[in-house]
């Protein structure tokens, strides 16, 4: 009877609970450039919400655009969502640019704040470098495929919830904008709303075509709980940021360069090959140039071959102008949000200039020092004489705590202070260091 009680009790509370999420809408929020981090919190958000029995997904967008691997992986989510999905920009002055259109357009509602805008979806291979406010018109057959691939996959997502597919293409093919109020009237959105309050107002009754069939949705007076990202999301975002790859990049090379400096220091080979497996899966997540990548490792071999050939700071210099350059061209610049900023790329660079300054200066600091080691260190040395030269002139002298044979060319007495002249061999031939005192003087 006890657990027939439990038993019921607990079916009792998940019935209640998906009466409860039923009632809800789940909140999820995209702020910022369209990454792989973005589309895996979208991709959970809509798996937590259907598996939750939330009966409206709200998708609040604000971005520049971003990648089209990871805006078509949240389209093919928001498609296939069970749950309906309400892609609302806001807050006001926020946009749904480049690849925010796309999704704008795949949701089942599509919604904007006052003083918002969405557009601007050409492909940005085809955009690329013109100079002028016209877009480039595609000249190779790889840009048109491209653009007639983009203008075919939105004019399908128009379609698909009845809106407008003609402007849709001018997105594309024009790089056209709207404001909300435009988009409203040329029956781009469905709603232009106040907050997320005034939207759910005037949801309330709409009936929307699903996969599974009609739904109406009943969202008068609904609550909403916001979808947090989860700690993958969150590491996901940190690594694929340009910058944090980047400099992850550089500690990975420069970490196994330390290593091979120091066989056995362990750390730093450890430290750079966790960093540099890190960079790598970043990049092929990223719009990396190759080239750009190519150059920074060369510049950073030139760094190494420098303390090996004696290049008096020529293959430094080359090193630091391959770093810059291919620092600058690392990242698509045409892609939005993704990418590398000067100010780092100039800091990093400062800083190779400035410790190749400091190497070239603390090397011509030593070449100026007199000799530490070696035969020419003994060169006009101090010492004593610690026997007489008679007329031989030989005898034997206390030179940097050792003793020396020796030979002057004026006899000395015992105890005379002594200056090394030159060396031959193992005899090192000396004069007194005040000439007064040599004997006979």
């Amino acid at each position: 009877m006890r657990f027939r009680l439990s038993w019921l009790s607990v079916m009792l509370l998940m019935a209640v609970s998906r009466t409860a999420a039923a009632d809800a809408a789940l909140l999820l929020r995209v702020d910022g450039a369209i990454g792989p981090a973005t589309a895996d919190y979208v991709v959970h958000g809509l798996d937590a919400a259907h598996d939750q029995g939330a009966a409206l997904v709200i998708l609040e967008m604000d971005t520049p655009g971003g990648l089209d691997s990871a805006m078509r992986k949240i389209v093919q989510a928001v498609l296939a969502s069970p749950v309906p999905v309400a892609t609302y920009v806001a807050p006001p002055g926020a946009r749904a640019a480049s690849a925010g259109t796309y999704i704008l357009y795949a949701s089942h509602v599509a919604a904007m704040a006052e003083a918002t805008n969405l557009g601007a979806a050409t492909p940005v291979q085809i955009s690329a470098g013109g100079g002028s406010d016209t877009p480039a018109q595609p000249e190779t057959a790889e840009e048109r495929k491209v653009l007639n691939d983009a203008l075919a996959y939105i004019s399908g997502l128009a379609q698909r919830h009845g809106r407008n597919a003609d402007w849709a293409q001018q997105a594309v093919r024009d790089a056209a904008s709207l404001t909300a109020d435009q988009a409203l009237k040329l029956h781009v959105i469905d709603y232009v709303a106040g907050d997320v309050a005034d939207l759910l107002k005037q949801l309330d009754g709409r009936k929307l075509v699903l996969d599974k069939g009609e739904v109406t949705l009943h969202t008068a007076g609904m609550s909403v709980s916001e979808y947090t990202p989860g700690w993958r999301v969150k590491f996901l975002a940190v690594l694929t940021d340009p910058s944090v790859a980047y400099i992850l990049l550089l500690i990975g090379i420069y970490g196994l360069v330390f290593e091979g400096y120091n066989p056995g220091g362990v750390f730093p080979g450890v430290a750079g090959g966790i960093a540099l497996l890190l960079a790598l899966y970043a990049f092929q997540v990223l719009p990396v140039n190759f080239a750009g990548l190519a150059l920074i490792i060369l510049g950073v071999l030139l760094f190494v071959i420098e303390t090996f050939v004696p290049a008096y700071g020529t293959l430094s210099l080359g090193g630091i102008a391959a770093f810059i350059f291919g620092s600058l061209i690392l990242m698509d610049t045409n892609v939005p949000g993704f990418t590398l900023p000067r100010g780092l790329i100039g800091g990093l660079g400062t800083a190779a200039a400035l410790l190749l300054a400091g190497t070239l200066w603390l090397a011509a600091r030593a070449h100026r020092k007199p000799a530490a080691s070696g035969a020419e260190e003994l060169l006009g040395a101090t010492g004593h004489a610690l026997t007489e030269f008679e007329d031989d002139r030989q005898g034997k002298v206390w030179i940097h705590s050792e003793t020396w044979n020796a030979e002057s060319a004026l006899p000395l007495a015992a105890g005379t202070a002594v200056r090394v002249v030159r060396r031959e061999g193992l005899k090192l031939i000396v004069e007194a260091a005040d000439q007064r005192t040599a004997k006979g003087n």
